[in-house]
């Protein structure tokens, strides 16, 4: 059964007549006719009287009437909701981000909740090294890493740089020092990220190549822990400057220079290249990268 059959035994039970529903819906009559033939063999009930001498509905016919005013009710509501996606006034904005690249999103959402109030927005946690194979996959449109995927499958473009600060207490024997050699973390407890990325790759290696140690007695799996623990002199760490900014700011945290380790680490937002986006999610990448 088609919805324009219906459509138009809709309009013939409005207009009471076969010809006034023809001229409304600019088709002849004997069209009309046929369209009203072809849904009483679908449904297999007659839906008009057409022994009266006027337009009267069968028990059928009353029952098709309702269910096609619901149906036209539900078109109706279908476009507005349309309408709504193309206009921001409706729609919902996914992306995926770990937890240390959720914070370079916060002014961008702050900015895109501005411009279209009445999106939803959710921040999907993921780990970084998932989120290309669940964008590929389609569950999820945007996503935020810290390193460019090589896939054709997907478009990345950077909308930030960070860098990654080695973070002590106020406490800390190197309080008051702007510069620290590696040579002298040889005996400090590091706490580290126990979450795989190229960055701890990075200073793994800087340390190995200079034949330092590297005590990695800790590990824990969130940056606001290790913040805590740094803070309390528990131990230092490299952490993104995002994550630290704050406490930076505050005196909480000090962050002297270890020139044998200078590593700037860029922020990528990545999409599908092959899979058109939303409404939602295409005016956050144009309002980012504009």
């Amino acid at each position: 059964m088609e919805l324009s059959v219906l459509r138009v035994f809709l309009t013939i039970a409005n207009e009471r007549s076969f010809s006034r529903a023809a001229e409304k819906l600019g088709r002849t009559q004997p069209a009309v006719s046929l369209a009203l033939q072809r849904l009483e063999l679908d449904l297999g009930e007659k839906l008009i009287d057409r022994s009266a001498k006027d337009l009267m509905l069968t028990d059928a016919g009353r029952i098709v009437l309702d269910y096609a005013r619901r149906f036209q009710n539900l078109e109706s509501e279908l476009q507005n909701s349309i309408a709504e996606l193309r206009d921001h006034s409706a729609g919902k904005l996914v992306i995926g981000a770990n937890e240390s690249t959720t914070l370079y999103l916060l002014r961008p959402l702050e900015r895109y909740r501005r411009l279209y109030p009445k999106v939803k927005i959710q921040v999907r946690r993921s780990l970084s090294s998932k989120i290309p194979d669940e964008i590929v996959d389609g569950n999820l449109e945007l996503g935020v890493i810290s390193y460019e995927p090589r896939d054709e499958r997907l478009l990345s473009a950077e909308i930030f740089e960070d860098s990654l600060a080695f973070v002590i207490s106020k406490k800390h024997r190197f309080a008051g020092r702007g510069e620290v050699s590696i040579r002298e973390l040889g005996d400090e407890t590091f706490i580290a990220h126990n979450v795989l990325s190229p960055y701890r790759e990075f200073v793994l290696r800087a340390f190995q190549e200079r034949s330092v140690t590297l005590h990695m007695d800790v590990e824990m799996p969130t940056v606001e822990t290790i913040r805590w623990m740094v803070e309390d002199n528990l131990g230092v760490a490299f952490l993104p400057r995002m994550c630290v900014q704050q406490e930076l700011a505050d005196g909480r945290l000090l962050s002297p220079t270890v020139p044998e380790i200078s590593i700037q680490r860029k922020i990528y937002l990545v999409q599908p290249s092959r899979r058109a986006l939303s409404y939602a999610a295409d005016a956050f990448v144009r309002m980012i990268q504009g």
